[in-house]
């Protein structure tokens, strides 16, 4: 077998698309490049430009495999897409952009035929977040759409029939709430024969499947060999997810933090979801149902903060927790597990850094409510900004029984996906969240709880 150096990935995300050269053995990135993954707007709806990127794709690999050299191609996307191809392989539709509110136009008689929460773990959002909504408004504004589609692909498998001529979907796209998926049976919804789709949805693979080699016309435009293989491919957020269940032993869950707090628990306790408190089922690259909930942190942190960049005293600590001084939920309304709830001030802060310390608390009080509703266990690892806040750790610490570590191996889209080829080192390099004045935390979180459960 032979020993892979470089794993070049093709990594697409809502805001840009970059091809990153991994180091199959140490996993970090050694030569990046990006492009602005910029939506037209323009007849017949929004959509993505995939001919700009397939050009950038080809160009820069070329250019990597000159310099570096390359041995193999992974694959990762945001989700809430699919592509669909017409019998010649050419797109039978443009790219619908999911942000696009046409599905709206037909979600009363769409919700006719959706499937359960409790069938598909995939709660209903709105515009194309879902991807049955996208297909039932493309096939209903285009009566002979279906009739053109010869194979439907989710988006990492898109770019891996460009490069192979191979088409297959992958099942943490279908898990990333499409509706056309049970997470726990491992398999297509009901909706799939509702939208008369069966024939036309292309075989559902595990990501870390290889889905075949290069075409003769992509080994001549890029100088890689024919024979360099090319994964499946692997939604982004589950990307970032891999590294972690590769390197760890369930149960545990991990916090991924940024605009959005994504909370995803590995060997969760099986319990009851529910999706008006914006919790979900993702699927693991291996297939396996993770429960998921979120809410809008990183904008929250920097709604309230509002430009301030205190840094707490001993003093601001000792006067939120001994006078009580406490945010409640919910400072975006429209997500997280307090939907439509307003936020309000207990006491208000009396300088900018005890109103971040209540601010820390508070997201820290939100994320452990996250992992509450979907029964995690086990550790908690946080990525992300997060990571680098204090009095946010020392507060979950205080409330996790089994935990709270900061990862110290490289993770994200990119690593992960190269991980489907290569596992490089399985070194468990985390850092365990040792949290002082438990017992003030503590009391503080029980009067947080208490306060929001007496608004409810």
């Amino acid at each position: 077998m032979t020993v892979l150096r470089h794993i070049a990935v093709l990594d697409v995300g809502k805001t840009n698309a970059k091809l990153a050269l991994v180091d199959a053995q140490t996993l970090t990135e050694i030569a990046v490049v990006t492009r602005p993954n910029t939506v037209i707007d323009t007849a017949p709806y929004p959509h993505f430009d995939l001919d700009g990127h397939w050009a950038f794709f080809v160009d820069h690999l070329a250019q990597v495999h000159k310099t570096h050299g390359i041995d193999a191609i992974s694959i990762t996307t945001h989700g809430a897409s699919c592509v669909l191809l017409g019998a010649d392989g050419a797109l039978a539709t443009p790219m619908l952009d999911y942000e696009h509110t046409g599905p709206d136009d037909l979600a009363v008689t769409y919700d006719e035929i959706r499937p359960d929460f409790a069938q598909t773990g995939s709660p209903r959002l709105p515009a194309g977040l879902n991807v049955g909504a996208q297909l039932y408004w493309l096939f209903n504004r285009d009566p002979d759409l279906l009739d053109r589609t010869a194979h439907i692909v989710t988006y990492p498998q898109y770019w891996g029939f460009r490069l192979t001529g191979a088409v297959a979907t992958d099942v943490t796209s279908l898990g990333c709430h499409t509706d056309l998926w049970q997470p726990r049976e491992g398999q297509f919804s009901d909706l799939v024969d509702r939208l008369n789709i069966r024939a036309k949805l292309a075989p559902a693979q595990t990501s870390n499947t290889v889905l075949g080699t290069l075409t003769q016309e992509v080994a001549i435009a890029t100088g890689l060999p024919r024979s360099t293989p090319v994964s499946c491919g692997i939604h982004d957020s589950n990307a970032s997810l891999l590294p972690h269940i590769i390197r760890r032993k369930a149960p545990f869950s991990v916090i991924s933090t940024g605009t959005w707090v994504v909370a995803l628990a590995v060997g969760a306790v099986e319990g009851q979801l529910d999706p008006t408190r914006d919790t979900l089922i993702n699927v693991s690259a291996f297939g396996d149902p993770v429960p998921s909930a979120r809410f809008m942190g990183g904008r929250e942190f920097d709604m309230i903060r509002d430009g301030s960049n205190a840094t707490p005293t001993d003093g601001d600590r000792s006067a939120v927790l001994g006078g009580t001084i406490m945010l409640l939920p919910s400072v975006v309304r429209d997500s997280g597990p307090f939907k439509e709830r307003e936020y309000v001030w207990t006491h208000a802060p009396t300088t900018d850094g005890a109103r971040i310390y209540a601010l820390s608390l508070y997201l820290a009080l939100m994320t452990q409510t996250c992992l509450d509703l979907i029964g995690a266990r086990g550790p908690a690892v946080v990525e992300g900004p997060f990571a680098r806040n204090s009095d946010y750790l020392n507060m979950l610490a205080a409330l996790r029984p089994d935990g709270v570590e900061i990862e110290g191996s490289a993770t994200g889209t990119s690593i992960g996906a190269a991980m489907l080829l290569s596992q490089g080192t399985t070194e468990n390099t985390a850092t365990r969240i040792d949290a002082p004045s438990q017992d003030d935390l503590r009391a503080y979180a029980r009067e947080w709880t208490r306060m929001v459960n007496a608004r409810a």
